[in-house]
């Protein structure tokens, strides 16, 4: 079990892309990397192929280290604790003490 799961909404920390939110796409556990939306974009030259008969520039989101995002609860970014609940490990926000899941 992990502090930032997908579809969770964070808080970039650290780099460029400082004080920005957005939506866990997807999360690296292997590697402690996340996809944020719309965070840490890259440009990618394509080049024409079967898929992509035109090619060009595109624009994607690169992973950011988990350590450089935190998780918002009711607006507020926080860090996360474990708690047993009823036999179950759930997240709680430590700024609030809220269970999140």
């Amino acid at each position: 079990m992990h502090k930032i799961k997908r579809d969770d909404l964070v808080k970039v920390i650290a780099g460029k892309d400082k004080d920005k939110q957005g939506k866990v796409l997807h999360v690296d556990t292997k590697n402690n990397k996340v996809l944020v939306e719309g965070c840490n974009m890259v440009t990618k030259h394509a080049k024409p192929s079967a898929g992509n008969p035109q090619g060009g520039i595109t624009h994607k989101e690169a992973p950011i280290d988990i350590s450089n995002v935190m998780l918002v609860v009711d607006g507020k970014a926080t860090r996360v604790g474990f708690e047993v609940k009823d036999g179950k490990k759930v997240r709680v926000a430590k700024a609030t003490g809220k269970v999140i899941d």
